[in-house]
């Protein structure tokens, strides 16, 4: 990848900037590309407290082609130590005619003050297709603690799209911008194929 382009350079120099198992992380996505040059990339590094432990994952978008590759990588500790780590390892292949949308939502502080060289404070990126579906079900119950009935199962059926939020705050405004970036290139792309597709 870091040789096959100035955009796959890119990609490798902010996933190493992010600083998440790097090399794990370069190597699953360089094999998830195939040999495809990415022309435009989103890399989203985010870190959750729970409790007195500290979760990091990242998250890796590129668009190659026709295709965007949606890499995901977190990691768990098996011990109480935190010497036995896991790192779990997705990845997924959505053509690009196959998204339904593409939604970026901006957040701007203090509106009153708006002008057209005032950043966002925020954008929330998403993108929807017609991919999969992760069910979680779980045992049914009722509100009565002493009943013992089977009441069978409830789950919710999710699809498997991308939401990622991008703070200035917190990822900087920089991010914010490779953020809207990314869903420009990736507007394009869509509207070109649709175009193409409809020819």
């Amino acid at each position: 990848m870091a040789d096959s382009g100035p955009h796959g350079s890119r990609l490798d120099h902010d996933i190493t900037n992010a600083g998440f198992y790097p090399e794990l992380v370069r190597d699953v996505v360089r094999d998830a590309l195939d040999g495809q040059e990415p022309a435009s990339h989103l890399v989203q590094l985010e870190t959750h407290f729970d409790q007195t432990e500290v979760h990091r994952h990242i998250t890796v978008l590129a668009l190659a082609g026709e295709i965007v590759q949606i890499t995901h990588v977190d990691d768990q500790s098996l011990d109480e130590d935190g010497q036995d780590v896991v790192a779990h390892v997705s990845t997924e292949t959505v053509p690009v005619r196959n998204l339904s949308s593409v939604t970026l939502s901006y957040a701007y502080r203090q509106p009153q003050n708006y002008t057209s060289a005032t950043p966002a404070a925020e954008v929330t990126l998403m993108m929807s297709w017609t991919g999969s579906q992760r069910i979680d079900v779980q045992p049914a119950g009722c509100q009565d603690p002493e009943c013992e009935a089977d009441h069978g199962y409830t789950g919710v059926a999710a699809r498997e799209d991308v939401v990622l939020r991008i703070s200035a705050e917190a990822d900087g405004p920089r991010a914010v911008e490779d953020a809207r970036e990314f869903a420009r290139a990736l507007r394009r792309a869509n509207t070109a194929l649709s175009g193409t597709t409809h020819a």
